[in-house]
């Protein structure tokens, strides 16, 4: 390989396998994560290699906000009435926070590196999180070793600390889930169900688990075109700065408008949650995704890599009729344009 930097995602393994004998001195991955990345040999050979934090949190806010809403218009409950347990408070797990206390939801946090540097003020035990939340979503790294390892940090013996019926949402890692002992859970009962978009042994699902999950997506949860175009900056730009090169303010040209950006609401006889629901889903429809990977689970990889295009939130614009303030309100939190007439 004569390349002296690679741009790369999730999978790309940047190894001794990948990097022996070539010229590279310079990786970025497009990724929040960066697992993927043997750091040792990198360090070893002089490599130096960035990621790009935060910037698909807001794609996985729209992710999660979109799951939250299906499940409990699904299963006819309220989400005011519902605890969120967020394991992995990060730039993502921040961002589907704030989603969560928008939608009324009760909130409890877990992040042990955070509250080592910060306090335990705001923070909650793992335990705590598995014995009282109606729901848990995962937003944390993948870490094979150390104190913060989370490999498999879901298995058997955690699955037996929740309380019945909890519903699990994993949008992290698929390693981070043991897959056997997620299967138990779900066919004991322990789990009202699962929302899925990561998996182990990626892109060789384990078809038992996809079977089972109430929502499964082929690792997409971060791939609005708002993401994409965030991680691309500032790969570029972090290249630019390696290599002294003109492009420190780099972001791609106009990005695609959605094919309906304007969403006509309705909202006489509504409640605000069912005007939030039409309103998240029209711009991301997470059961389209679902289905696909239901019915053709061999073309994970192809579904990925065709992903249609996904525009975030402030993409668009509510003309809301006949609405009540706090629709109005809680639609600009979300980060919609709202027009009232």
């Amino acid at each position: 390989m004569d390349a002296n930097a690679l741009l790369i995602r999730t999978r790309t393994k940047c190894n001794a396998t990948l990097l022996e004998g070539t010229a590279v001195k310079f990786i970025a991955t497009a990724t929040i994560g960066y697992d993927h990345i043997d750091a040792d040999y990198c360090k070893s050979k002089e490599i130096t290699w960035v990621n790009v934090p935060g910037c698909n949190s807001a794609s996985v806010q729209q992710y999660i906000t979109a799951a939250l809403v299906t499940l409990a218009f699904n299963n006819d409950y309220t989400l005011s009435e519902k605890t969120l347990g967020i394991v992995g408070v990060g730039n993502v797990g921040s961002k589907v926070q704030k989603a969560a206390a928008i939608l009324g939801m009760k909130v409890k946090l877990n992040d042990p590196p955070r509250e080592r540097k910060e306090g335990s003020s705001g923070f909650v035990s793992l335990d705590e999180i598995l014995e009282t939340c109606d729901i848990i979503t995962i937003h944390v790294p993948l870490n094979q070793t150390g104190p913060d390892k989370t490999q498999h940090l879901f298995d058997s013996e955690l699955f037996g600390k929740m309380k019945n019926g909890t519903w699990l949402i994993n949008s992290s890692r698929g390693e981070v889930v043991e897959t056997n002992a997620l299967k138990t859970a779900l066919s004991s009962g322990k789990l009202s169900g699962a929302v899925l978009d990561v998996w182990e042994n990626e892109p060789e699902i384990d078809l038992e688990l996809l079977s089972r999950a109430y929502i499964s997506t082929p690792h997409i949860a971060g791939y609005s075109i708002d993401g994409k175009a965030k991680g691309t900056s500032q790969v570029v730009q972090a290249l630019s700065a390696f290599f002294l090169l003109p492009l420190h303010d780099f972001y791609p040209l106009a990005l695609p408008e959605p094919s309906a950006p304007e969403i006509v609401i309705d909202g006489a006889g509504k409640s605000s949650f069912q005007i939030i629901h039409q309103a998240v889903l029209h711009t991301y429809p997470i059961m389209e995704d679902h289905i696909l990977l239901q019915r053709s689970p061999a073309t994970f990889e192809q579904q990925r890599g065709q992903y249609p295009v996904r525009r975030e939130f402030p993409s668009y614009t509510i003309r809301l009729l006949h609405g009540q303030p706090e629709a109005i309100e809680l639609l600009l939190k979300l980060g919609f344009k709202v027009k009232t007439k």
